[in-house]
């Protein structure tokens, strides 16, 4: 044990309980107050429970474990656990990371329903340093998850900008404000799905499973291989459109681009597909869906080639520094989980 820390049962150092909960029946249109659910806020009320702010754990479903951190003055209900710091020798932020960094597969239950109890729970020893000491880690931990959303937010200022300069350059492509030649989008492409997968025959592997919205998990083989725009064809995100590449599998819930006889350039197309929101072409069924059918008679602007071309170019520019912000958050998480296991491994 490091110098002048002391090991604990959680129960010794924190309240543990699951607050009343209320129903959905309860929640209020307009309410001014959060409630907090099993995976954070799922509605609004107009009375709370709790004054301050507390550390939520996630103790009921297939998020078991999960943490979450309540707003001042807000309702929590029964599906998440309260973790309540007993003193304020206990650093709110320190207790925080400390249970970020907690293994829970060993006190959740239930195969059907996952659950944590607060039996299971509050035995767990917990390695607690000198109130100094917590205010240094959590200050170096801040900092690089500090370092880490900056980062993130590089990457939102160049998506920005690649929007900002397709608009500047094509104009709007719904009102087409610049004239372009149109074509309808069955003219130009067509739509074809992928290959049923449900997530009980996942077998564990490397490749990355495509479904309606993105990658929904891996598998030992691939059906796809190279470079496709993708779109999410089924569920509440279908629409969807992004650019994939290597093996990867495809499932029936999602399409990929299948361009006719056309020399369009494909980076232009990813992001036109982008501005012309494909969700709102969806039948407005229980369960939405796009087709071929619904979206063969979009209008596609078409401006010419080396205008295309000419906007490829300046997207790969920002796309190279993207990859640049984005080693650089993936070497900060990395140190960060290295730093998160020094202090709580």
């Amino acid at each position: 044990m490091r110098e002048g820390w002391e090991y604990k049962k959680l129960g010794e150092v924190c309240d543990i309980y699951q607050p009343k909960t209320i129903s959905n029946e309860m929640l209020v249109k307009g309410g001014k107050l959060p409630i907090y659910g099993a995976n954070g806020t799922i509605g609004f009320y107009n009375s709370y429970n709790h004054i301050e702010s507390e550390i939520l754990l996630t103790c009921r479903g297939a998020t078991c474990g999960t943490i979450n951190v309540s707003q001042p003055y807000s309702w929590i209900n029964g599906n998440a656990m309260v973790i309540h710091r007993k003193s304020d020798n206990l650093d709110f932020k320190f207790l925080y990371y400390m249970m970020l960094a907690l293994d829970y597969s060993f006190v959740i239950n239930g195969a059907a329903q996952p659950q944590i109890t607060r039996a299971r729970l509050a035995p767990i020893k917990v390695a607690i340093p000198p109130k100094s000491t917590q205010l240094s880690i959590v200050s170096e931990l801040d900092k690089l998850n500090e370092l880490i959303r900056i980062k993130k937010e590089q990457l939102k200022d160049y998506d920005a900008l690649a929007q900002s300069i397709f608009y500047e350059m094509f104009g709007d492509p719904v009102d087409n404000e610049k004239g372009w030649e149109v074509k309808k989008f069955g003219e130009l492409f067509k739509l074809k799905s992928g290959d049923a997968l449900s997530s009980k025959d996942f077998k564990a592997g490397i490749y990355p499973v495509y479904g309606g919205n993105g990658i929904s998990g891996y598998h030992n083989s691939f059906n796809m291989n190279g470079s496709y725009i993708i779109i999410g064809r089924v569920g509440v995100y279908c629409g969807n459109v992004r650019k994939v590449e290597g093996k990867f599998w495809l499932t029936d819930n999602a399409f990929k681009l299948i361009y006719h006889e056309n020399e369009q350039v494909s980076v232009f197309i990813l992001y036109l597909l982008y501005m012309l929101d494909l969700h709102k072409y969806a039948n407005a069924a229980a369960q939405p869906v796009i087709s071929n059918l619904t979206l063969k008679s979009v209008n596609i602007p078409l401006p010419p080639l080396p205008l295309q071309h000419t906007f490829a170019h300046k997207i790969e520019q920002i796309e190279l520094q993207k990859a640049a912000v984005q080693k650089t958050i993936t070497d900060l998480e990395t140190l960060l989980a290295s730093r998160m296991q020094y202090w709580f491994g």
